[in-house]
């Protein structure tokens, strides 16, 4: 149910779904064993502006919003390629939102239009292996060169950094105030952070960042890796917003994040529900469709109402934060339950195929693998319910 999307919003709906087409299901099931990036999808998507939706027209974007980049991701989903949520998190989301809102006129200038062409792609690096949904509590550290005040060095670890290997450019969170630091000085736990644009492919060339991936169960197309930073020198004016008041700057990163994959969330629930109702139609068991069995019929039937659900609610979250307005609570009732709708959709497919969900002649083994890591990323699903608990319910603090 689409009424009510702005024309915008519909164009860009259509436009992806006539990429994603070109791109089955073995395709992606393809991709999946390899391990192999989905170069000619990124690529098809990059060309037709379909990652530059947010960037401003005046660097080649569409000047849109994040309504539509949620619509696309969530276009790109249904059509089977679940795993393909994260090119509109990392680059559109990461990138191109964040130097939107905070980046410096030269980070615009030099960025956007690379983002608006599809020839340029991002990662976020903030989880830690100590701290991640306390991100709080990181403690990869910035600190001014000692042999020059105009540049900054890095150094410390993160982990689950998604799409490092592809990346051009990392935004890394760090601390340049420490967080024991802050408690000593009396000064609010979110000082002290600041976000910087790190030359990935610079870096790596001179040996200070590395990376090493992590075997996983599913969403292979692109790596998820340990990343060290050994001293990694970052110019001042890559900074994105200002010294010590990254957070701020961070919230515009993370909401974003979870809307996106909230969309991702309901995108995999369109794809599962679709393969599991032509099965349930056409598979015969005692002389009947085996949907017309109420057993079957009724759990789709409540999944795709919850789908609904989640899709407006995305839907409202994206247009709260287009119009500049406080979208908090909606992002995390929208990732909540996308993802959960999206494993619920997931699941169910795999109980109505029965038997045959185990074959890799059906997609719904790796869209029940891919369906699953997004209950605990990029948020756990527990500290969602624990901020509609205390920040919506106005209930005691629980951590």
């Amino acid at each position: 149910m689409d009424f009510d999307l702005p024309d915008s919003a519909l164009a860009v709906q259509e436009g992806v779904a006539a990429v994603a087409a070109k791109y089955d299901h073995a395709y992606w099931s393809r991709c999946e064993e390899e391990h192999r990036f989905p170069q000619e999808v990124f690529d098809d998507l990059g060309a037709g502006g379909w990652f530059g939706l947010c960037v401003p027209e005046e660097y080649g974007g569409g000047g849109q919003g994040l309504l539509e980049l949620a619509v696309a991701n969530m276009t790109l989903c249904a059509s089977g390629g679940v795993a393909g949520t994260f090119f509109y998190v990392t680059t559109p989301g990461f990138g191109a939102m964040t130097l939107t809102r905070h980046g410096s006129a030269e980070q615009k200038q030099r960025i956007l239009p690379g983002l608006a062409e599809g020839t340029v792609q991002f990662c976020l690096a903030l989880t830690e292996p100590d701290a991640g949904s306390n991100a709080i509590e990181i403690k990869t550290q910035a600190r001014r060169a000692p042999d020059n005040p105009d540049e900054f060095v890095i150094k410390g670890q993160k982990v689950w950094i998604s799409n490092v290997e592809n990346a051009d450019w990392m935004v890394a969170v760090t601390r340049t105030i420490p967080a024991a630091e802050t408690r000593e000085r009396g000064l609010p736990r979110t000082a002290g952070f600041t976000l910087f644009l790190v030359d990935v492919k610079e870096a790596l060339a001179a040996g200070t960042l590395s990376y090493t991936p992590i075997p996983k169960m599913g969403s292979n197309i692109l790596h998820s890796s340990q990343v060290f930073f050994d001293d990694v020198r970052v110019p001042a004016a890559h900074v994105i917003g200002e010294v010590d008041a990254g957070f701020a700057v961070l919230w515009d990163v993370l909401n974003p994040e979870r809307i996106l994959a909230a969309s991702g969330g309901v995108g995999t629930a369109d794809a599962a529900l679709r393969i599991a109702s032509d099965y349930a139609r056409e598979r015969e068991v005692f002389g009947r469709p085996i949907g017309a069995n109420q057993g079957l019929q009724f759990p789709l039937a409540q999944i795709k109402a919850k789908a609904e659900l989640g899709r407006l609610m995305t839907y409202k979250a994206a247009w709260l934060f287009d119009q500049g307005r406080p979208c908090g609570n909606e992002a995390n009732v929208a990732k909540l339950t996308g993802a959960q709708v999206g494993w619920e959709a997931a699941n169910q497919a795999f109980q109505t195929l029965g038997g045959m969900a185990y074959s890799k002649e059906y997609p719904v083994e790796r869209i029940f693998r891919d369906a699953r890591i997004a209950k605990n990323i990029p948020v756990a699903e527990e500290l969602v319910l624990a901020h509609i608990g205390t920040q919506m319910l106005g209930l005691p603090k629980s951590y």
